[in-house]
């Protein structure tokens, strides 16, 4: 991925999908793009790693699929709305997903959402957290 700096990359717990972060995560998104597909669901819930072969993925990004470790998904280029699709294989709703990726419980992530969601104080920046 390209190394220089943008703006968008100081905020915490984000992933811009970006140009970049696009290339990166092609494998990963022709992917989940396959589970539109019954026969492929089947097929990938036959042998996850042995299907999974098929995309040219990095041994970090094939680890993180296996391991559904979604943010780490997002990090190495997924976009989250072709990795709700691997969600969706997996039976989880997008509500599922969004609360396992911010460390909560859907309950809890249902009702921080309801009241306005997570609070900006100490989320706008990384280089806040390294100010204090």
């Amino acid at each position: 991925m390209d190394d220089a700096k943008k703006e968008y990359d100081d905020i915490p717990g984000t992933f811009v999908f970006d140009q970049e972060r696009s290339r990166q995560g092609y494998g990963i998104n022709a992917f989940c793009m396959t589970l539109m597909k019954d026969e492929n669901r089947k097929a990938f819930r036959a042998d996850e790693s042995t299907y999974l072969d098929q995309f040219g993925l990095t041994p970090e990004q094939k680890d993180s699929i296996l391991k559904r470790q979604w943010n780490r998904i997002l990090e190495l280029g997924g976009n989250i709305y072709f990795t709700a699709k691997l969600g969706a294989t997996d039976g989880l709703s997008f509500q599922q997903m969004a609360a396992m990726m911010t460390g909560s419980t859907q309950e809890g992530y249902a009702s921080m959402m309801l009241n306005g969601g997570r609070s900006p104080n100490g989320n706008r920046s990384k280089s806040e957290w390294s100010s204090k």
